[in-house]
């Protein structure tokens, strides 16, 4: 069988979207967790472009992404299994676009609500919301993006299914992400996180949150537990 390692981090949405889309094909990998601020002389040789996780290697050859999507596209085209992508060359062209959509619209909105405070976190709330409206009325009839099975644009969009929420409680900022205003989003979101794969695979909610409010919180959790 191929050789197949992921460097990552546990706490990381796109490296876990690596270890979905592995699991959604059906092959063994080994993980190696790295050390963000330290980080291994492996992955900087495997990514000395970005220096950053998730890095595939398969028979040593390194795939660096930052954002992954790269990476499981690479994994749907070289194993057999479960499809990520639709075979229809529309089908398939469609699922791109919605991925970089939110990759583009959505997460540089959130970066702007969630890390910079004043003007720039007032703009970046009203980008996420237009961007989430967007995907929101693309969701309608729909359980997931590409319609009855997990693909492309939904591994994209898991940090809205999971992480969004811990961010915004980690960090003390209101997207308003609620089901009178995204019901579809909502809807997509309880059926993404009841797949088996992506119970399997997800981090627990409360140790993402202890891992980022520590992280961006240092002061309050040195606080709380002396």
């Amino acid at each position: 069988m191929a050789e197949v390692k992921v460097l990552g981090h546990w706490a990381s949405a796109f490296s876990v979207n690596v270890e979905i889309a592995l699991k959604l094909k059906g092959v063994e990998y080994e993980f190696i967790l790295e050390d963000l601020p330290n980080k291994s002389p492996l992955l900087l040789k495997s990514n000395p472009v970005h220096k950053k996780i998730p890095v595939l290697l398969h028979n040593g050859n390194p795939l660096p992404e930052s954002l992954s999507l790269v990476i499981i596209e690479y994994i749907d085209e070289t194993f057999p299994g479960t499809p990520i992508l639709p075979k229809h060359p529309y089908e398939k062209a469609m699922a791109r676009f919605w991925a970089k959509f939110i990759d583009d619209k959505f997460f540089s909105g959130a970066k702007k609500a969630l890390f910079i405070r004043g003007e720039e976190e007032e703009k970046g709330k009203e980008e996420v919301c237009e961007a989430l409206k967007i995907l929101d009325s693309e969701l309608k009839n729909k359980k997931f993006f590409g319609g009855e099975m997990i693909g492309l644009a939904d591994l994209a969009a898991s940090f809205i299914a999971l992480w969004m929420g811990v961010f915004e409680e980690v960090i003390g900022v209101d997207l308003g992400v609620t089901q009178e205003k995204f019901p579809h989003l909502c809807c997509w979101k309880q059926d993404f996180l009841n797949c088996d794969v992506i119970k399997e695979t997800l981090p627990p909610r409360d140790k993402l949150f202890a891992f980022h409010n520590k992280r961006y919180n240092p002061e309050a959790t040195s606080t709380a537990t002396q």
